[in-house]
């Protein structure tokens, strides 16, 4: 059979991700978790006792799948809309439509918005009261996470339904399905794929359905029959369909902060391997490089401190080095920091001794600086005393001598107690030697 010259009247109409799209809750693959028997999604689906909810998830899990199929489930009037295009004209002709239903036909409206967190915050609140007193039954799908993204007081009155990227197995089910289904697939052709070539496309979608359907599709419609008819998708065939692993990074998103909080965890834990995974995955998303360069800075300061002061110097040379010269080059100085940073000792002593100050300076009714502290220079400042009985400590031994340097109601207060890693035991040592003379001049 001649794919090409397949008639347009026997032709499927659509991409193959959407004629496959799942028709009811036993076609869906996957999300076991919410929709398998016996769970609160199913049963409600299934009873059609639908309450306001929202999808969130990666690319390709079935968040609109879902709604579709609920939408075949449902005696109620399912209305849809994307929130891309959609704006308050647009709810407000569905809600008054919604009200005239529920009014004199006692039937509910089901709104799905597709893409929810694109509705700006007006959008939303104007969506909310209709919400509220059930004029409409709300179904959200989004991809980043609600709780940043969308109105408070909608996730209040929702349910959140988290879904998780497919298994391998799962792929390979709907691979296998719209090989094989003569309705809407590719079944009335005969079609061979060649296990690495399967593999290849299963691993490559990374767990998103329409990924995979899509380098199926591509993949079959750019392959001529052999003299036997037979469609033979082999590796090449499969890599050219699908050529780069789909990475789930949004840098506004879940992912972006995700990720980036995994990598500075990693070097906080002096793992350098997690540490470099972590970096190749932002790098390889195309994080801005800048961003992941001020991190660095940050940890330098934070989680090293001064139990290796270079540290910050290292992150300082790479983010000149990112500035400088720019991707890809940059992903070897800033390799190098996070290396660094990685295996150098590790102390927050510094961030607790600030933080410990500034809490403290919050909190005092009065810090006067000592008099023989205070600036000497400004005119009339030496008739009222300000510097007398301050001692210079370069003329002294080691250039140390004990003077009181805390305001009075905080002498013998102590705010930064070194590590004992690192560059931060020379500190304690001379802390120590601070501390014999102080106790030797009492």
């Amino acid at each position: 059979m001649d794919l090409f010259n397949y008639s347009n009247k026997d032709q499927p109409k659509g991409p193959l991700a959407a004629r496959m799209r799942p028709r009811t809750i036993d076609e869906v693959i996957g999300q076991e978790e919410i929709i398998g028997k016996g769970t609160l999604l199913r049963r409600a689906i299934e009873a059609d006792r639908l309450t306001p909810m929202i999808f969130h998830g990666p690319p390709g899990t079935g968040k609109t799948t879902l709604a579709k199929v609920i939408a075949n489930s449902t005696s109620a009037r399912f209305e849809q809309l994307n929130a891309v295009t959609a704006g308050i004209k647009d709810v407000r002709e569905i809600v008054s439509k919604a009200k005239d239903r529920l009014k004199f036909e006692q039937e509910k409206t089901v709104l799905f918005i597709d893409e929810i967190h694109r509705f700006n915050k007006g959008q939303q609140d104007a969506l909310l009261p209709y919400v509220e007193d059930g004029t409409v039954i709300l179904i959200g799908a989004t991809t980043e996470n609600p709780m940043f993204e969308v109105n408070p007081a909608l996730i209040s009155r929702s349910r959140l339904f988290r879904l998780q990227p497919l298994t391998d197995n799962e792929v390979k089910r709907v691979i296998q399905q719209a090989i094989e289904d003569e309705e809407r697939g590719f079944g009335k052709y005969k079609i061979e794929v060649a296990d690495e070539a399967f593999n290849h496309m299963v691993d490559i979608s990374n767990g998103d359905a329409r990924t995979a359907l899509n380098a199926v599709e591509l993949a079959i419609l750019t392959t001529d029959p052999d003299e036997n008819d037979t469609i033979f998708i082999d590796l090449e065939t499969a890599e050219a369909s699908i050529q780069k692993r789909m990475i789930r990074y949004d840098k506004a998103g879940d992912n972006h902060y995700d990720t980036i909080s995994a990598f500075i965890k990693s070097i906080r834990g002096s793992d350098p391997d997690a540490t470099l995974y972590w970096l190749a995955k932002m790098i390889y998303a195309g994080e801005d490089p800048r961003f992941i360069a001020r991190r660095l800075y940050v940890h330098a300061a934070e989680d090293v401190g001064l139990a290796d002061p270079n540290a910050l110097l290292i992150a300082q040379a790479a983010f000149q080095a990112v500035e400088f010269i720019g991707m890809p080059e940059a992903r070897i100085p800033l390799a190098e920091a996070a290396l660094y940073l990685a295996t150098a000792p590790k102390s927050n002593a510094v961030i607790k001794g600030i933080d410990e100050a500034l809490n403290t300076v919050e909190k005092e009714k009065a810090g006067e600086v000592p008099v023989h502290l205070r600036d000497a220079h400004y005119k009339g400042a030496s008739k009222l005393g300000h510097g007398q009985g301050y001692l210079y400590p370069h003329s002294y031994e080691h250039h140390y001598v004990v003077q009181q340097y805390m305001p009075d109601h905080l002498i013998n207060r102590n705010f930064y107690s070194p590590s004992s890693n690192g560059y931060e035991k020379t500190v304690q040592k001379r802390l120590d030697y601070f501390l014999q003379r102080k106790e030797k001049d009492k």
